[in-house]
């Protein structure tokens, strides 16, 4: 397995992935060890460019400074997707820094309007959190829903504080109109 993983600002970050791009991402953690842990856990495989790496070490240290990061045009390895996994995460990646979008909005956006659980559902499985912005995915009414990833809800508020999203109503104004 190729694994990849480096400090930022928040903790030790991981990558993993093949040579056709990424597979696997971890949020900062403070134990680079549990970092790698979750990694393995995930069982990517191959290897990743060093362009590739350095790239996407720049720009997720960029992001945890607090700077605004587009990480679209990323390389993702995207065999290990159905169809309608594909369909759902490549519109989450249209989700520009410092948006939100709902479940159901985003199931339209991938072309699947009555599929919002099981967009959901792909949400909630995305191996690639902050490459695959999965974090500017709320509920409808603005709430902000769950987060899978290691932190939960807690590292969806920070990631979501960080892009300037005001969280002070406990929720996301008009989330429906903040996608591209």
């Amino acid at each position: 397995m190729s694994t990849y993983i480096f400090k930022t600002r928040w903790g030790w970050f991981g990558l993993a992935g093949s040579a056709e791009g990424l597979q696997c991402a971890c949020l900062p953690m403070a134990d680079k060890q549990a970092v790698l842990g979750y990694l393995q856990a995930e069982d990517a495989g191959g290897t990743l460019p060093e362009k590739t790496l350095s790239t996407c070490q720049g720009l997720i240290c960029d992001y945890f400074e607090g700077k605004q990061v587009d990480f679209s045009r990323m390389p993702i390895d995207w065999g290990g997707f159905t169809p309608f996994q594909r369909d759902v995460l490549r519109a989450l990646q249209m989700i520009s820094y410092g948006k939100t979008i709902s479940y159901a909005d985003l199931a339209e956006l991938a072309g699947r309007p009555r599929a919002v659980r099981a967009a959901a559902n792909t949400v909630a499985k995305n191996p690639l959190p902050l490459i695959i912005p999965c974090h500017r995915v709320v509920r409808k009414d603005g709430s902000l829903g769950g987060f899978s990833a290691p932190g939960g809800i807690t590292i969806k508020e920070k990631l979501l504080t960080l892009e300037h999203i005001d969280l002070s109503s406990g929720r996301v104004d008009s989330p429906a109109v903040h996608y591209p």
